[in-house]
């Protein structure tokens, strides 16, 4: 009886991840919770993020509720840009009382983002790490209840293997680009979708894709 209260549970999880997507698209900046100056400063790294590192403001209310919907309070993301998802995540880990490790490789990115993340608040719950992620993960103590992916596409497979032992049951792993850039991905969604210890839905805030993965076991 357990184990079917276990997987009913996960099936709501994933159905209400679709209800959350329209929702989260549906919003607008009238109806968010967020502070005048939290607003302004979201806008301003999006007005200088020349390169489009940073996911979309849609993507960035989806990953927020995600978070706070989910209990999650190990939270790990993989590829930090200027910290704007750091912030989206850091907010809804307020919620859960949780905290973030962002990891950026770029150097001059990793500062930028950890000075975006505090005048957002937040640097009491996220930690910016500046480094080759493959090498900083195992350097991070504990396992992962929530992981989000915004690397290197062709790296996406490697990564989400080196996460997998630390990712708890239940936890969930998002990655970004899943539709505008799965051409540069096939091995990591064969391996979302077809391995028998997760379940997958992909939905798409923005026009860019997002995978939604939950660990059965």
């Amino acid at each position: 009886m357990a184990r079917v209260v276990r997987f009913v549970r996960l099936g709501l999880i994933v159905a209400a991840i679709c209800v959350c997507a329209v929702a989260v698209a549906a919003q607008s900046p009238a109806t968010s919770t967020l502070s005048p100056a939290l607003v302004t400063l979201l806008q301003q790294i999006k007005s200088v993020d020349t390169d489009l590192l940073a996911v979309s403001e849609e993507d960035g209310r989806f990953l927020r509720v995600m978070v706070a919907s989910s209990g999650a309070t190990r939270a790990l993301e993989i590829g930090g840009a200027n910290g704007y998802s750091a912030i989206w995540i850091g907010l809804g880990l307020r919620q859960t009382g949780g905290r973030l490790t962002t990891i950026e490789y770029d150097p001059d990115r990793a500062k930028t983002a950890a000075d975006n993340i505090r005048r957002a608040g937040l640097a009491d719950i996220v930690t910016v790490v500046a480094g080759d992620a493959f090498k900083e993960i195992p350097k991070v103590a504990g396992e992962f209840d929530f992981v989000f992916l915004d690397a290197w596409k062709r790296d996406y497979k490697r990564f989400f293997d080196l996460v997998f032992p630390r990712w708890r049951p239940r936890g969930l792993f998002l990655a970004h680009n899943v539709v505008n850039k799965r051409s540069e991905m096939p091995d990591f969604l064969d391996a979302i979708q077809k391995n028998p210890a997760v379940m997958t839905t992909i939905v798409a805030p923005s026009g860019e894709g997002m995978s939604v993965t939950v660990r059965l076991r």
